[in-house]
């Protein structure tokens, strides 16, 4: 007979995790934001050690829960440094700096961490003077003692006494060197910068980065770009804020040939196909009037963010080209990247600067519902110059009357070259008086009243023009352009007698005015903002900079010729630069304050439309 089983089970007993098993569970709830369950798991713990009071602590305090933190350290049967610390950091970290000194002063021993904790406090929230307190009551201190109140003083510009405490100490790590010199590049103060950047016992790519930012953000590009030099040659490797930093400064003085020779640096350090550099590269063609090559470099890049697609959208705005930037933006929509505002003012400048009011209206008006993108100051804008350039002037100034937002000097300015454009000196007085009491001192706009009021014959308003100037103290800014040849950049002003080949130059100029004529130009000489003879206003207009420059570069150069300007081109150049391309044979590129115009066969990609 078969003997019958028990129903009973047998209960094996399991043996309790160990305390680590139980404090890494809390610490796995606390990381995922699960603070009930963290709770849970504590309670349930058999025994209980400091360690697992502190992780809990700390993950109340990772959680914003600080009541919690607080009461759960209050209860702890026994409170060590470290558990002192953790309460004392975790109000630091989370600006609660009252709470955290009355911590700091109860607690019965202190070791570095909790001095470094209390002055960190002080210093990344602004308060100095207390940092400073903190710091001279410290039995001992460590690197990051220093290094804190050196930042705190650094990051409220108190440099002086930066300096100070810097010349204090005979031995620096170098992060303070850095951050001393990145305080004096912040506030342009680039001669201490040099001097501290010169005396450093080592550097690294962050010391070569800012000081190259500090000369390039001050106009000092020559500079900037030698310095990026001396770095190459020192063997420092370049990191991408180094290259960004140079690939920005060619940009901004359109040293093409110098920015492909960082180019080829940005390949062999594998960083092109990246966003970050490859966005620069991106700038730095287009802003040197190199399309082709701008293109070139985004189809590289491996993961294009939005500002790939509107630094592409933008530069092909600029230089003429508005249809391809629509059909940039519309391959943007496929690819499923998202529209953000600067994308819609780069979409609505190329309609604007294309002509293409029906296509720039339907953006404007739909961006909203299909983009979820808010109109902006910034759009409105562009739809003014959009409706002015196409002598829409009445329905621009409609919609400034309409706009959501109070009128800027930009939307005035506008307005003012619409009215230059078309002849209306009426509105163009209006638009100019409202830019002057915004913007007293800009002189770009008393110039274009001045050349409103000289097309118009109207001498006695241009002297008052220049009159009004002396009162208010502007001054018109000197025009110049620039072309770079063999890595140097030859510089022009209006007349220049500087340049070792002007007689060459000079000479080059008045055969192709005379070739000019030929061919059908006359000089614009409405444009001289002086009432004299119209001979003297010819010759006062056939050596403007850039016609110089470009004289120079057909010369001397025999890729296309990329001249640049400070200030807007004027008519009778564009004109003429028109004549030239086609008598030469030449692609001529002009990058003016506004845009670029690639001068071919005797037209402009601008249609004449600028």
């Amino acid at each position: 007979m078969r003997r019958s089983r028990s129903n009973n089970s047998v209960k094996v007993k399991v043996k309790d995790p160990d305390i680590v098993s139980w404090n890494k569970a809390i610490s796995v709830h606390m990381r995922n934001g699960h603070c009930d369950s963290a709770l849970r798991v504590f309670n349930s713990m058999p025994r209980r050690s400091s360690v697992s009071y502190n992780a809990m602590i700390s993950g109340y305090l990772r959680n914003a829960k600080f009541f919690l933190a607080r009461e759960l350290f209050d209860q702890m049967p026994e409170r060590d440094l470290f558990s002192w610390n953790v309460m004392l950091t975790g109000y630091v970290r989370n600006r609660r700096l009252g709470e955290a000194r009355k911590l700091f002063d109860l607690m019965p021993e202190k070791d570095v961490v909790s001095w470094n904790a209390m002055l960190s406090g002080y210093a990344q929230n602004g308060f100095v003077d207390e940092a400073r307190e903190v710091f001279n009551r410290m039995p001992h201190r460590n690197s990051i003692s220093w290094n804190g109140l050196l930042a705190a003083y650094v990051h409220n510009g108190r440099l002086e006494e930066a300096r100070g405490l810097f010349e204090s100490q005979s031995e620096w790590e170098l992060i303070s060197w850095n951050c001393l010199m990145g305080g004096y590049v912040k506030r342009n103060m680039l001669a201490q910068a040099r001097i501290l950047f010169d005396m450093m016992p080592q550097r690294d790519c962050v010391s070569w980065a800012a000081i190259i930012a500090g000369y390039a953000q001050n106009g000092l590009y020559e500079e900037a770009l030698n310095m990026f030099v001396e770095m190459k040659r020192d063997g420092e490797s370049s990191n991408r804020s180094t290259y960004s930093c140079a690939l920005s400064t060619c940009a901004d003085i359109a040293a093409l040939e110098l920015g492909k020779q960082v180019h080829g640096q940005v390949v062999k350090a594998g960083f092109e196909t990246g966003c970050f550099v490859g966005n620069a590269l991106l700038g730095m063609y287009f802003k040197c009037g190199s399309t082709d090559e701008a293109n070139d470099v985004f189809e590289g890049i491996e993961e294009k963010d939005v500002v790939s697609w509107n630094t592409m959208i933008a530069g092909y705005a600029r230089h003429g080209f508005g249809r391809q930037a629509l059909v940039l933006f519309e391959s943007m929509e496929k690819a499923g990247v998202k529209p953000d505002e600067i994308t819609m003012v780069g979409v609505l400048s190329a309609c604007s600067h294309s002509g293409l009011i029906d296509r720039g209206t339907e953006y404007f008006y739909s961006m909203n519902r299909d983009y979820n993108v808010t109109p902006t100051s910034k759009h409105y804008t562009c739809m003014i110059d959009l409706l002015g350039r196409a002598g829409r002037l009445e329905e621009a100034e409609n919609l400034m009357r309409n706009m959501p937002f109070e009128l800027g000097a930009a939307s005035w300015g506008a307005l003012l070259g619409a009215s230059r454009i078309h002849g209306n000196t009426e509105l163009g007085e209006k638009a100019a008086e409202m830019v002057f009491k915004m913007e007293p001192h800009n002189s770009g706009m008393y110039v274009l009243l001045s050349n409103l009021y000289a097309a118009s014959g109207r001498w006695v308003d241009v002297g008052k023009m220049r009159s009004k100037m002396r009162e208010v103290g502007v001054q018109k800014v000197t025009g110049y352009s620039w072309v770079e040849v063999q890595n140097k950049i030859h510089t022009f002003a209006v007349g220049d007698c500087l340049h070792p080949e002007k007689e060459r130059i000079y000479a080059f100029l008045e055969e192709l005015d005379l070739k000019m004529r030929l061919k059908g130009y006359v000089s614009s000489t409405k444009l001289v903002l002086h009432d004299v003879e119209e001979e003297e206003k010819e010759h006062m207009l056939k050596y403007h900079s850039e016609k110089l420059a470009v004289a120079f570069g057909i010369l001397t150069i025999p890729a296309p010729i990329r001249v640049m300007k400070n200030l807007r081109v004027c008519q009778d150049c564009h004109n003429a630069i028109k004549h030239i391309s086609k008598i030469v044979g030449r692609l001529i590129i002009l990058r003016d304050s506004h845009r670029f115009h690639h001068f071919n066969e005797g037209i402009c990609s601008c249609g004449d439309y600028w």
